[in-house]
């Protein structure tokens, strides 16, 4: 009969700095070790000893993958383990500024998407452009369902310096009055690339599903959760 020892070694990095020059330094009052880095002066906990889900690395990455998949709040906090609160914080303190790849498209096309915030009373909506070539989502305003927003989205695109050969819509009046001087196509047979779009939308973001128990209950979290899913659409990644 043999007796087997074996020995494995763990080096213990700074999740700041990631540093080894890192010392002992007590134990929590729920027994784990704690370590002190030398260089930059954090302390923390090992992952191995990491009790909280919450506080493994990566998490953060993972949670905000999973929102720009069309997972709920709780649905995340259920499925790894986590507060609702950390979840939440993720987005709250997400900021992602959605700025078009090119300055000139050859076509544009513009449509308007329903969505709510708290109540279906408090609508919320969303006219934006999308470039069907590259799949972008290029620039976008929220506002009540009236020429006025519609207007805003063209300034918007001025400011911008986004220029374009032609645009296309549907015949909701408020487009046809508002690009009246650009090229304009009118149809939904010019508009079957951004109206999939409004499908994959409604896909990737939980809270507008159709026929959802999901919804904001605050606007800036409405808008947070749009803008992580538009990057996400637009570059792959978040």
């Amino acid at each position: 009969m043999y007796d087997y020892e074996m020995k494995i070694t763990i080096t213990i990095k700074c999740p700041k700095c990631e540093s080894v020059n890192v010392v002992c330094n007590g134990k929590k009052a729920y027994k784990p070790q704690n370590y002190l880095c030398k260089n930059c002066g954090r302390q923390f906990i090992a992952e191995h000893d990491r009790i909280y889900k919450g506080t493994k690395i990566g998490i953060d990455e993972t949670i905000k993958r999973a929102l720009v998949r069309g997972c709920g709040i709780r649905d995340i906090a259920a499925i790894f383990l986590i507060s609702i609160g950390k979840v939440l914080s993720i987005l709250v303190n997400s900021h992602y500024d959605l700025k078009p790849k090119k300055a000139h498209y050859t076509r544009l096309e513009i449509d308007e998407l329903w969505t709510f915030v708290s109540s279906k009373k408090q609508r919320q909506w969303l006219i934006y452009a999308y470039d069907r070539d590259s799949g972008e989502i290029v620039a976008y305003v929220w506002g009540d369902r009236s020429a006025k927003t519609a207007n805003r989205l063209r300034e918007k695109l001025k400011c911008l310096g986004i220029t374009y050969d032609c645009i296309a819509t549907d015949d909701w009046d408020s487009f046809i009055k508002t690009f009246a001087e650009d090229a304009h196509d009118i149809g939904k047979e010019h508009t079957a690339g951004i109206e999939g779009n409004n499908c994959r939308l409604r896909h990737r973001m939980r809270r507008i599903f159709r026929k959802t128990c999901n919804f904001s209950k605050k606007l800036i979290n409405h808008f947070k959760a749009f803008r992580m899913t538009a990057h996400y659409i637009n570059f792959g990644y978040v």
